[in-house]
């Protein structure tokens, strides 16, 4: 195992595999879309593999693959069979949109998948339109329908946003009554392409918690494990948790053993950095394993405490989470 210069373990990889997404949530890109990477500029498989495997000879063991939307790269599929089998890849999860997902999931579930991260903001269909700008909410919620047959754990990702979808609080929530899936409920970043939709953000985890505890009294905090994003409550009785990320406050990067290598092989060491290393020009200049392990150490040992030194350090963030990768 490995360790940052503030003694947190580096256990954890989020590996975006492309920058694309069909759709257009407008908290994650402009209505126009962002300018896509061309494809020589994106890893491929063959470099995100190698990379993969170097890092789990330093202690990463849990991988989780994302986007972009990353069910729109083909291969995608076999390439995940390929990082199953790598020594000392222990976890194995996906992040997705859900709109194409469905008919993968029984391989999904042949394959081991330790869990799917699902994207769905709103459990209404003009509000999904409204805030996607893409009419799938059928498919999503026949991907959720699919996971839940096949037993696949599902985390439901939802970020809460002022005059959008804070209505769908409690119908997200009543989800967890006969399902046991893991409804979060996330504040939302300024990673759209623009900066920051507000002034202030009025959805803090703050007013989601009291929001949750105005519905539900008898709400219970549950024990989050040690590297634990959300906090996690449940409703008694009811099948699955609720959890709410404080993704823009930040506690918890104390406990942070994350990091992200971006679809053009950028290596982030926190998601509000402005990349600290340039992988894919390593690996294409002739790099070895050894000059690989060599660069991803010494990026690791210059790891910042939190998300507000790291924003610090590079300015007002202006980016898309598509192409940091969700």
């Amino acid at each position: 195992m490995i360790f940052d210069n503030h003694n947190r373990p580096i256990t954890y990889l989020r590996l975006a595999v492309t920058d694309r997404c069909n759709l257009r949530c407008f908290y994650c890109m402009p209505e126009e879309g962002i300018k896509y990477l061309p494809k020589h500029q994106l890893l491929t498989y063959e470099e995100m593999e190698r990379l993969v495997r170097v890092l789990a000879r330093l202690g990463v063991s849990k991988v989780r693959i994302t986007g972009g939307e990353p069910f729109v790269r083909n291969g995608l599929m076999d390439f995940l069979w390929r990082l199953k089998a790598i020594e000392g890849v222990d976890e194995l999860h996906i992040t997705t949109n859900g709109v194409l997902t469905e008919p993968l999931v029984p391989e999904l579930v042949r394959m081991g998948i330790g869990s799917v991260n699902l994207s769905i903001d709103t459990l209404d269909r003009e509000r999904f339109r409204q805030i996607t700008r893409r009419d799938e909410l059928p498919a999503v919620r026949r991907t959720l329908d699919a996971l839940l047959a096949h037993g696949v754990p599902v985390k439901l990702n939802a970020v809460v946003m002022e005059g959008k979808n804070s209505e769908d609080i409690p119908l997200l929530a009543e989800l967890t009554r006969d399902h046991p899936v893991a409804v979060r409920f996330i504040e939302e970043m300024p990673f759209n392409g623009e900066g920051s939709h507000y002034p202030v953000l009025n959805w803090t985890h703050r007013r989601i918690l009291q929001e949750l505890q105005t519905l539900y009294p008898g709400l219970k905090r549950q024990q989050d494990s040690p590297f634990a994003t959300a906090t996690t409550y449940q409703i008694p009785g009811y099948q699955g948790t609720i959890g709410i990320i404080a993704a823009f406050t930040r506690t918890f990067c104390g406990t942070c053993n994350r990091i992200r290598l971006t679809a053009q092989g950028t290596l982030k060491t926190c998601l509000y950095d402005n990349g600290v290393l340039d992988v894919r020009v390593l690996l294409r200049s002739g790099a070895t394993d050894a000059d690989l392990t060599a660069a991803f150490l010494k990026a690791f040992a210059h790891r910042p405490q939190n998300g507000f030194e790291a924003e610090r350090e590079r300015g007002p963030v202006t980016e898309s989470m598509s192409t940091i990768g969700g």
